[in-house]
């Protein structure tokens, strides 16, 4: 297999691989003519569908009177569990565990009851409002707190094991423990939830949905209707965002949908308002985790016990394979001498949690930071020498709590690189002076590194498909598994494709992503839809060049070895022959245009029960320093400069890739601080609209933003030109401005104790950090 993206790509064709490619719909953003699924011409006849949803946490329903709603102005039809003709069941992981509409228990406030399909949406939504509903209140458990007291997992806990742990931490010379809270997190896409069914002969329907995953809803759409699976199309062309709030989530309306369309045999639409999108989707999962560490002298761990307790609402989602992923990523770039760390799954009655970019490994890196953090401040240490004392080796040191070695770690070299460029020392010392002479003002800087693991946990999702024809004028239909949600995936397969025929990018066509091409496809999640569906549209056209090399050493009578694929046209022999001419030529001699391509990530295993395994292919490593300045009156602060150096292997798009790393850190950034999830003790989320929930604005955006990827270091495995996954990882470097905040914070004290500052930290509670510092410290001493 060929590593070099082949020779003359980057200068002689447009838009090959390795290349500032522009977004395939950039333009169509920006203008407003990229068409997403409430921008397509309604069918005749459109039914609009609303959700009824519960008003209560958790109780029975002891009456459900709809009569009001089906005699309400507009209203075709009311849907409830009794009129599915299958299961009642949206599911992902177990069966029987998230119905489409609850039957006699609601167990979170927002829950589903109904459906109503009426003429317009103004309709549906008055209808939904008539409903009478008669519950018995049962006792809801909304926080970790009760969770934690009633013990009900949805999923069961895993323990990840190397060494003795408790053995190691009595042993140590010095010793700790505390209590870390991580908030969840909004996904706040663009376009929100919305799902389009039609409804076809027979038993069929297709399903226009803003999913991530359309082999997943065709699955669950085929369940509800009790079809076949072959009798449901799911076709997606673009999202306007996602994050993994439309991995699973989507499910629900989709099925909604395609329920309301065969059994009323019209087309039905379903775009909840942005209030009630917040209020039935799952958001990232917030946690409480409790760690102990023991360590010496000199930083070094020497033995570290993580529990990760997380709410995840009340069916199982992805919370397994979401906490799983925090302990795989409790280490994130350091090596434990001996380590346990394990999971808690806890039911609750909010919302289920679910997918969030990153699924759960920023989690579990926010608490190896905190334990980092803490040993810095206990030795009065630079928490960056902490840092690189503990980092993973190369040829030592170098097994993760999972058993897999670590073989490809630059981190150490990567983190020396950023901190000389960037000046991380001058810079420190600056602030120490500059706080000194500032009473109020004070500012702070953090170095963090991450590692992490690439490759989907479950080892079966780790495949995709693609499919390629060639027409006879050598134009190029491209199509695959992976879902494009802005991320520039498309974009990035077609320049793979370019690149394998030499040929310009504006001569392949990018087609919707649809069930009834590639058939059983992975979710685009995990960070890697272009190292699977790139591999396998590489392959598909693979399979067509070698067709095209055979038929023009047969027709020109040379050996294969003399057929050479260059810019927009194939030497043979002596002569070269334009790429549409050798193509037309292929037709008229009946050498088939059409190929499928299929890539299973290599090298991969794991064993959960056991918690031994290599789960992931390899690592993306990145650095990054942020500086901040926060009012210690107010608690207000901003984020003054960020310098980021980045692993993206060889990269494909070196423009995307720079998109997914500042977008990514700014959507971190947000999680840590400013975004707030509130559920009040009835369970009602309060944080459910744009006015009471707070991501990143504009302002937010760090003044000076610095951003640079690592050159020569491609990837070391077979990945797709050697390049590396970028969609995930950039969002744990903003762990560093949540470090920044804490060095500023813990300035008050004079950096004698440390701040403990838990996200998200929001002005609240940064003032409630600095004022938490001035008691625990008293007055500074005298000089």
């Amino acid at each position: 297999m060929r590593d070099d993206i082949p020779t003359g790509i980057a200068s002689e064709i447009s838009g090959g691989a390795g290349v500032e490619q522009r977004h395939d719909s950039a333009r169509k953003h920006v203008t407003g003519q990229a068409r997403y699924i409430d921008d397509l011409p309604e069918p005749a006849g459109l039914l609009h569908v609303q959700l009824g949803l519960s008003a209560r946490a958790h109780a029975r329903i002891l009456a459900l009177d709809l009569d009001a709603v089906r005699s309400a102005p507009g209203v075709v039809a009311v849907f409830t569990a009794a009129d599915i003709p299958g299961a009642n069941d949206i599911g992902c992981m177990l069966r029987d565990d998230e119905p489409l509409f609850a039957t006699d228990t609601v167990r979170y406030h927002g829950q589903p009851l109904f459906a109503v399909a009426a003429e317009t949406r103004a309709q549906a939504r008055f209808a939904v409002t008539r409903a009478r509903i008669d519950y018995q209140d049962q006792e809801p458990v909304i926080d970790l707190t009760r969770a934690r007291a009633a013990a009900t997992r949805v999923w069961p806990p895993m323990t990840l094991a190397r060494g003795d742990a408790a053995a190691a931490i009595a042993a140590a010379p010095r010793r700790l423990s505390g209590r870390l809270r991580i908030g969840g997190q909004e996904h706040f896409y663009l376009e929100g939830q919305i799902a389009l069914a039609i409804p076809g002969e027979d038993d069929e329907v297709t399903v226009l949905s803003s999913t991530q995953h359309p082999s997943e809803v065709q699955h669950i759409v085929a369940h509800i209707l009790n079809v076949a699976d072959n009798a449901v199309t799911v076709e997606v062309r673009r999202m306007g965002g996602a994050f993994g709030g439309k991995e699973t989530q989507a499910n629900l309306f989709a099925a909604a949908t395609a329920l309301v369309a065969k059994a009323t045999g019209r087309a039905a639409k379903l775009r909840p308002d942005r209030d009630d999108d917040m209020a039935i989707t799952g958001k990232r999962h917030d946690f409480e985790v409790d760690y102990t560490v023991g360590f010496d002298d000199d930083g070094m761990i020497q033995g570290v016990s993580y529990l990760f307790a997380a709410r995840c609402g009340f069916a199982a989602d992805l919370s397994g394979p979401v906490t799983d992923r925090a302990l795989f990523h409790c280490d994130n770039g350091y090596y434990y001498d001996a380590v346990t760390a394990s999971s808690d799954p806890l039911m609750t009655n909010t919302v289920s949690n679910t997918a969030f970019r990153g699924f759960g490994g920023p989690q579990g890196m926010v608490a190896a930071e905190r334990v980092i953090e803490e040993v810095a401040f206990a030795l009065g240490l630079d928490p960056l020498t902490v840092r690189k004392r503990n980092f993973y080796g190369t040829t030592s040191r170098n097994v993760t709590p999972y058993h897999q070695v670590v073989e490809d770690n630059i981190l150490p070299e990567l983190v020396a690189e950023l901190e000389h460029s960037a000046d991380y020392a001058g810079r420190r010392a600056a602030i120490r002076a500059a706080n000194a002479a500032s009473p109020w003002l004070r500012r702070g800087i953090a170095l963090t590194p991450v590692k992490f693991g690439i490759a989907f946990t479950a080892t079966a999702y780790n495949q995709a498909g693609a499919l390629i024809h060639i027409y006879k004028d050598g134009s190029i239909h491209l199509n695959h598994g992976g879902t494009e949600m802005g991320q520039g995936l498309y974009t990035k397969v077609a320049q793979i494709v370019a690149a394998e025929f030499q040929v310009d990018i504006e001569r392949i066509r990018i087609t919707a992503t649809t069930t009834g091409k590639v058939p059983n496809t992975s979710a685009t999640a995990a960070s890697s839809g272009t190292d699977l569906n790139g591999k396998a549209a590489q392959q598909a056209a693979q399979t067509l060049k070698a067709r095209l090399v055979a038929f023009a050493a047969a027709s020109g009578g040379v050996s294969e070895d003399d057929v050479v694929f260059l810019p927009n046209r194939v030497r043979i022999g002596a002569r070269e022959t334009p790429f549409a001419t050798l193509v037309s030529q292929a037709y008229l001699a009946r050498v088939p245009l059409s190929a499928t391509g299929f890539y299973r990530t290599p090298k991969i295993h794991w064993d959960r029960a056991v918690g031994h395994g290599r789960p992931f292919l390899y690592f993306v490593y990145g650095a990054a320093i942020s500086e901040v300045t926060v009012d210690t009156l107010t608690g207000e602060y901003r984020v003054d400069r960020v310098d980021i150096l980045h692993d993206c292997g060889r990269s494909l798009n070196p423009a995307i890739d720079r998109g997914q790393i500042e977008g990514g850190f700014v959507q971190g950034m947000g999680w840590l601080t400013t975004e707030e999830l509130w559920w009040d003790s009835a369970g009602r989320l309060r944080t459910h609209a744009p006015s009471t929930y707070k991501i990143p604005a504009c302002g937010d955006r760090p003044a000076v933003f610095n951003v640079r990827m690592i050159e020569g270091r491609p990837n070391r495995e077979d990945t797709v030109f050697r390049s590396k996954a970028v969609g995930e990882p950039p969002l744990m470097l903003a762990i560093s401005v949540l470090h920044a905040l804490s060095d500023a914070i813990a300035s008050v004290g004079d950096h004698r104790l440390c701040p403990r500052l838990d996200p998200p930290a929001t002005p609240e509670a940064v003032l409630a950090a600095i004022e938490s510092v001035r008691q625990r410290t008293g007055p500074p001493p005298e000089p």
